[in-house]
C-alpha cells in the first residue's frame, strides 16, 4: 500500500524527504477518497518542503488515484517550478496559510460531507464541547464566501490562520493544516467527526458544554504539547 511505512506519528514524519512526501501525500489523497471527504476531483494537499518550495496536488485529479509523479513543486510565488500536470489555482490558498504560519509544513482542502452541511448554511460549530476537539483543532471559524482560486478566495482566511488549524469554508468545504502531512490530516477528520457528531447530537438535545474550570485544564495541557489556542 503507498505510503503505509509511512504511516507513523508526526514526529516520525519530520525525517521524511521529498519523495516519501510524495508517496505520503497520495496515501493522504486515498484515504481523504475512501472516507467520502474529497469527491470527483475535489480538494488539495500542499506540503513545505523548504523556505522557498511547496509540493503539491495538481488540479483536475482525483485524489483517490494520484501517483507521486502527478505532484508538481511550486515556489512561494505561485510559480510552478516542476512537474508534468498543471497547478491548481487554489494553491493561492495554501501559499497565504504558509506566509501567516511559519510553524505549519502542510494544508489539506477538503470537501467532507458532514462538514459542507455547515458550510452551505454558514453555521458555525459550538465550541468547548468535546474533549478531542478541544485538546487538538479548537476553536473551528467559519471563513466568508469568495470565489474559489481568486485572491481573495485566499485573503478572506487571513484573519483567521494565526490562532487556529481547522477552518470551514463557507460555501466550499473546510481547510487544516498541521505541523505535518499527518497532523494537518488528523485535523480533517476530526472536523468532520465532530461536525457528524454535533447534527447526530442535536436529534437528542442540546449539547452540553464542558465546565470553564475543566477548559482551563485543557487549554494548560495544549500549551504544555506545544498547541496553540488564542483561548488561553
Amino acid at each position: 500500500m503507498a505510503g503505509e511505512k509511512l504511516w507513523g506519528s508526526p514526529e516520525d514524519e519530520a525525517r521524511i524527504g521529498e519523495s516519501e512526501a510524495r508517496e505520503l501525500i497520495c496515501e493522504i489523497g486515498r484515504r481523504l477518497w475512501l472516507k467520502d471527504m474529497a469527491d470527483c476531483n475535489a480538494g488539495n494537499i500542499s506540503y513545505r518542503l523548504g523556505p522557498d518550495r511547496v509540493l503539491a496536488t495538481p488540479t483536475l485529479i482525483s485524489k483517490g488515484f494520484m501517483k507521486p509523479d502527478d505532484l508538481v513543486v511550486l515556489d512561494m510565488a505561485g510559480n510552478q517550478i516542476s512537474g508534468t500536470r498543471q497547478k491548481t489555482s487554489e494553491t493561492r490558498m495554501h501559499l497565504g496559510v504558509y506566509a501567516e504560519r511559519p510553524d505549519a509544513k502542510a494544508v489539506i482542502h477538503a470537501h467532507p460531507r458532514h462538514v459542507l452541511s455547515f458550510a452551505i448554511t454558514n453555521t458555525t460549530p459550538e465550541s468547548c464541547i468535546l474533549t478531542e476537539v478541544e485538546g487538538t483543532i479548537g476553536e473551528i471559524p467559519m471563513v466568508p464566501y469568495q470565489t474559489q482560486g481568486t485572491a481573495d478566495f485566499a485573503a478572506a482566511l487571513r484573519p483567521f490562520v494565526k490562532d487556529h488549524m481547522a477552518f470551514i469554508l463557507a460555501q466550499h468545504g473546510a481547510l487544516t493544516l498541521g505541523r505535518g502531512l499527518i497532523e494537518a490530516f488528523w485535523a480533517m477528520e476530526t472536523l468532520e467527526t465532530y461536525c457528524a457528531v454535533l447534527l447526530t447530537a442535536r436529534i437528542l438535545g442540546e449539547p452540553k458544554r464542558i465546565p470553564s474550570d475543566k477548559m482551563a485544564e485543557i487549554y494548560a495541557l495544549k500549551k504544555r504539547l506545544g498547541i496553540p489556542d488564542k483561548r488561553a
